[in-house]
């Protein structure tokens, strides 16, 4: 008879304790690497979101810890930029040379391309396009501004040049929420007024199979959420003294009883301040509205008014969402 030796005794002492959010962030790490090997569809991420903002910068400041936090949690994350900010106000002294000198300068739009690149890395986005293509529609300039009747702006822009486009998008990546401003775009200005026209419309649109056949596979959004900025928090940036107390020269505020979302972004703040930071020829960190806001534990808090799709019970005294995706 065949004899076999003894396995050696298991090792019964203290039982190792299995960080089980290491383990998943490593799977997922690895998962992440293999995405660069394999094709991976829009439709093989359980999540996915899009992103349509007027100028590089504004993802990262009103949509910063929204956009990390998703790309942590490896939802598909696409952020689409309507303009490249040709006109955007300088205030990095070092490159007070790309100021606008006409209205057919690009040197600031060029330089904000690779702005924008850096704060899509520093957020982790990996799907981020241009309305278009990149330089299709220009900066529309401060409302009232006679570069707001160039035909080449984006608020002068075709309805039909705009919406397909970012039907194109949405059928592209499918996604199940769509994030915009609201109706006066925040804060009145025309590039974010047309980025909600342009959104709502193709929020429809995308999924009518008889709009645009040619652009691809309708494709019904489920949600679509409008920024906020809550009442409180404009009133805690007046306390810090860089908002003016004057409620018609700051940005719209939004009564909690109106918000439907909040996504608490406290764990990405390292991500939204580095982005921020990559857009050093519009963002002063260093003084002024920026540097105190940074400061303040509320600028980590980013807040959504739901514009399209059903409401679902929240949590706390308002029932507020604390995720975009949330279902029953």
């Amino acid at each position: 008879m065949t004899t076999f030796p003894e396995p050696e005794p298991l090792d019964t002492g203290t039982p190792q304790q299995v960080d089980e959010d290491a383990l998943l962030a490593d799977v997922a790490e690895q998962v992440d690497d293999l995405e660069q090997l394999v094709d991976i569809t829009p439709l093989d991420h359980p999540r996915r979101i899009l992103l349509v903002h007027a100028h590089p910068d504004d993802e990262t400041v009103g949509t910063g810890a929204t956009i990390a936090r998703y790309v942590e949690e490896h939802a598909l994350v696409v952020v689409v930029t309507c303009t490249r900010g040709e006109l955007g106000e300088v205030v990095d002294p070092a490159l007070a040379d790309l100021a606008s000198t006409g209205p057919d300068d690009d040197r600031l739009g060029e330089h904000r391309v690779g702005e924008l690149a850096a704060a899509m890395e520093a957020l982790g986005v990996r799907e981020h396009r241009f309305l278009g293509g990149p330089g299709r529609f220009r900066d529309s300039g401060m409302m009232g501004e006679p570069t707001n009747d160039d035909p080449r702006c984006f608020w002068q822009a075709d309805e039909a040049d705009t919406v397909g486009a970012l039907v194109g998008l949405v059928r592209e990546f499918r996604p199940q929420v769509l994030v915009t401003y609201d109706a006066n775009g925040g804060y009145g200005h025309p590039d974010h007024i047309q980025a909600h026209r342009v959104t709502t419309a193709a929020f429809d649109a995308a999924g009518d199979p008889a709009y645009a056949p040619a652009l691809g596979e309708p494709w019904q959004t489920s949600r679509l959420y409008h920024t906020a900025i809550p009442d409180a928090f404009l009133q805690r940036a007046v306390e810090l003294g860089v908002l003016p107390a004057d409620e018609s020269q700051r940005p719209r505020g939004v009564p909690d009883s109106e918000i439907d979302a909040v996504i608490d972004g406290t764990a990405q703040m390292g991500a939204k301040v580095a982005a921020m930071r990559a857009h050093r020829s519009q963002i002063d960190l260093t003084q002024g509205l920026w540097h105190a806001l940074v400061a303040a534990p509320e600028f980590a808090i980013e807040n959504y008014v739901l514009a399209s799709g059903d409401r679902l019970p929240g949590d706390g005294e308002h029932g507020w969402q604390s995720d975009l995706f949330a279902k029953e």
